[in-house]
């Protein structure tokens, strides 16, 4: 873990909860003048600790109102062919997120599209296409209760 002080880790509270503040706002809220902020998310961000900045978009509103989880299990289990599921996967604009699991499953998938339909051509023609996919389990979320990106600090 990288050493953060409590003023990196309110820095990270505050973009997590809006990416878009300026320099400016964030140091009125821990009361530092502007270029030490400036200078402490520029290290947050050169060091990885800061990945990335998003826009988070309401599924619904852009025809990706069904989210399933899809656990994997492979046929076999070598390096090449865990590799080889992974590279795949990557390319997939329907699965937003992948694990690597413990247990029954070997991967889950999070898998967002436009209704059952589509998610049936997921499965038949992407997941069909992939070498040694041994099972599906698929499980549709009904109703979401809490969908929180931020990491608990």
């Amino acid at each position: 873990m990288q050493n953060l002080d409590p003023i990196d880790l309110r820095l990270l509270e505050l973009l997590q909860q809006n990416g878009k503040l300026t320099t400016k706002e964030i140091a009125i809220k821990v009361n530092l003048s502007s270029t030490p902020v400036y200078e402490r998310i520029k290290r947050l961000e050169k060091t990885g600790v800061i990945k990335k900045y998003v826009a988070l978009v309401e599924a619904e509103k852009v025809g990706k109102g069904l989210i399933v989880f899809c656990d994997i299990t492979l046929k076999e289990h070598t390096k090449e062919i865990g590799h080889q599921f992974v590279q795949e996967i990557m390319f997939s604009k329907y699965v937003c997120e992948c694990y690597n699991i413990s247990g029954d499953y070997d991967f889950r998938l999070k898998v967002m599209v436009r209704d059952m339909k589509h998610y049936q051509d997921f499965v038949l023609n992407e997941l069909g296409s992939i070498k040694n996919v041994g099972s599906a389990h698929s499980t549709f979320v009904m109703g979401v209760i809490k969908h929180d990106y931020s990491v608990p600090l």
